[in-house]
């Protein structure tokens, strides 16, 4: 187990909630459940500092992957113990960070504290050390209030259920009830690579939300050659207002600084088709690149994982629009 911060080991204290290794330390060691011949063996490892996990970033996945790489022989499968703000975003990276990876690598945690007399956090933690320890998931997955979920598919839809997080685009991968029930035709097969670590660099990559009235203009000055990838959120199927005179400026300024278009679907269900609608088609003949179904979660973190590894633009445009981990659904 990789504990990382979150709110599954927070304490309360007089400034509300925050993280503490010794507490949650503390109470790992009460819970009985954890010691039954039923639960795998398993090891604690702390990130330290223990963060909010709105405070993770980049540097972060480096430093949990690399935990991960550095005992990955060690281990049958790996739990990543992390705040619910983040979660999707770590557990995309991760699935594009672990090439080749044939091991379990479980992210979870908790909207309230294990500390707490009622919680959540105990089912999320026992359920995931179980899943991680079966040998029946070979890929980097998100385990949250009884669904099991593909990781760069997840997106956090709730700030105060206990059911947090959906996958709109895929179904999960394992639901448990009173068994574990698997979808095992929907699991990624093993790989039979020899595993290995991309670490992430930071890229300068930003996120536009669309919106009535935009005025695209006022992006004019981000538009630098710095930005190498931005995730477009437009409407429905990939559509945006059709002021041209504002619209093609900034794009073509994004072309030309050699910046990679990347276009996603503010609806959670459903895939972008560019070109489809006439309010799609200066995307399409701009050179933008199609999301289809990624989250925006996914597609940020694939952009990092694609400019890390130091391809061509042209070649990380083509990889966007493929199926690199199972994230993706290309429409043919």
């Amino acid at each position: 187990m990789i504990h990382t911060g979150g709110t599954i080991g927070m304490i309360p204290t007089e400034h509300g909630y925050a993280p503490s290794k010794e507490a949650f330390h503390r109470v790992l060691a009460s819970i009985p459940e954890l010691s039954s011949p039923v639960v795998p063996a398993w090891d604690l490892m702390d990130l330290d500092p223990l963060l909010d996990s709105s405070n993770i970033s980049v540097n972060e996945w480096n430093r949990i992957g690399s935990m991960i790489a550095d005992h990955y022989d060690d281990y049958d499968g790996f739990v990543v113990l992390h705040g619910t703000d983040t979660m999707a975003y770590t557990a995309s990276a991760l699935s594009f960070m672990l090439r080749n990876n044939a091991k379990p690598v479980i992210l979870t945690g908790s909207q309230i504290p294990l500390c707490e007399i009622r919680n959540d956090a105990r089912d999320n933690l026992l359920t995931s050390l179980l899943i991680a320890a079966d040998g029946r998931v070979h890929e980097v997955c998100l385990y949250f209030g009884g669904k099991l979920l593909r990781g760069n598919r997840a997106m956090k839809y709730s700030a105060d259920d206990l059911i947090a997080f959906d996958s709109p685009n895929y179904p999960p991968l394992a639901e448990a009830g009173i068994e574990i029930r698997y979808n095992t035709e929907l699991l990624m097969p093993p790989c039979e690579g020899k595993f290995s670590l991309q670490l992430l660099e930071n890229i300068p990559i930003g996120v536009i939300k669309i919106f009535p009235g935009i005025q695209f203009e006022l992006f004019d000055a981000v538009m630098t050659e710095k930005l190498k990838g931005i995730v477009i959120e437009t409407f429905g199927a990939g559509n945006i207002p059709g002021d041209e005179n504002a619209v093609l400026p900034i794009i073509r300024k994004a072309t030309e600084n050699g910046t990679v278009l990347v276009i996603c679907s503010q609806c959670p269900h459903g895939t972008v088709m560019l070109g489809a609608y006439e309010a799609s088609e200066t995307l399409k003949n701009a050179g933008a690149v199609s999301g289809y179904d990624l989250t925006t979660e996914a597609a940020v973190a694939k952009l990092y994982y694609l400019f890390s590894r130091r391809l061509p633009r042209e070649e990380i445009k083509v990889r966007m629009e493929r199926s690199l981990r199972g994230e993706v659904t290309v429409k043919q």
